[in-house]
């Protein structure tokens, strides 16, 4: 055997012992990591007005991003301006009242410690007057309640997110609880998957997975799984599985950490989690 065959089987068993520590390494690695198959999930919110009018202002547009405590859109405010302003006046009418028979009260009072009136009429008269102090407590309620319907006018961002959809234009008549947006939340975002009862004990609430798509497979995402469903059921027919459609199992929703604009509602992901992971120890537990 020459010296260049010699080198050249050492070589080659060089290579095949790398690509055999390889394999070795990474198959024990896919030994610890569940990877399941799933789609992004977004809550959205219909916005609409607690009160009757005809819409002044839509302020966005579909697809417009919005932070929490944006004016979104407005109600014609003009009626319930007015509102408020007879209900101040009524306020002020029972107040001038209540005025007039507090000092008739008194003036009552002192005649009748001087036996100049009767105790009867005493009696009339504060009846009357606490009558009228309730009439002011009304009046004031009912200015707290235009006030409310005039801010109920507007409709603000609860929280940060995207207009979904852009349900009414300006003009439009709407009733109470009408939609008039749908907005899109920033957060929370979470992954909608399955597991498969064979590994269902290696996994627990709150164990860290890794999320990646096929736009960005190197920008992983971070989640933890919040939810297990203890309740079996048959693989959606939108999930894209390697496991058999027929075999049951238990739904998951992993909250993703680090969201950004590139989770979209149903994306499709791949969700890994290590098994390795230890679950936490609980309050009181001795070793």
């Amino acid at each position: 055997m020459t010296k260049k065959i010699r080198l050249l089987l050492l070589l080659l068993a060089a290579i095949l012992g790398g690509l055999f520590f390889y394999y070795q390494q990474n198959h024990k690695g896919d030994a610890y990591t569940i990877t399941l198959y799933g789609n992004v999930d977004i809550r959205d919110v219909n916005l609409g007005f607690r009160v009757f009018g005809r819409i002044k202002t839509m302020l966005h547009e579909e697809g417009a991003r919005v932070q929490k405590g944006d004016l979104l859109a407005v109600l014609d405010k003009r009626p319930y301006v007015d509102e408020v302003q007879v209900a101040k006046a009524g306020i002020e009418q029972a107040t001038v009242t209540f005025n007039n028979a507090e000092r008739t009260y008194k003036r009552k009072k002192e005649l009748a410690g001087r036996k100049f009136a009767s105790t009867q009429d005493l009696d009339d008269i504060q009846a009357k007057r606490d009558e009228l102090r309730t009439q002011v407590i009304a009046a004031k309620a009912k200015l707290d309640n235009a006030q409310t319907s005039l801010d109920d006018t507007e409709v603000y961002a609860p929280s940060t997110g995207t207009i979904l959809t852009r349900v009414k234009e300006e003009g439009a008549i709407v009733n109470p609880g009408e939609s008039a947006y749908v907005l899109a939340l920033s957060t929370p975002i979470w992954i909608r998957a399955y597991v498969n009862e064979t590994d269902l004990g290696r996994i627990y609430q709150g164990m860290e997975a890794r999320i990646t798509t096929d736009a960005n497979p190197d920008k992983p995402y971070i989640g933890h799984i919040g939810f297990i469903s203890p309740i079996a059921e048959f693989t959606p027919k939108t999930v894209e599985t390697p496991e058999l459609r027929t075999q049951l199992v238990y739904r998951l929703r992993i909250i993703v950490k680090n969201t950004d604009q590139y989770l979209r509602q149903g994306m499709p992901v791949s969700v890994h989690i290590d098994t390795r992971q230890q679950p936490p120890k609980k309050l009181g537990h001795k070793e």
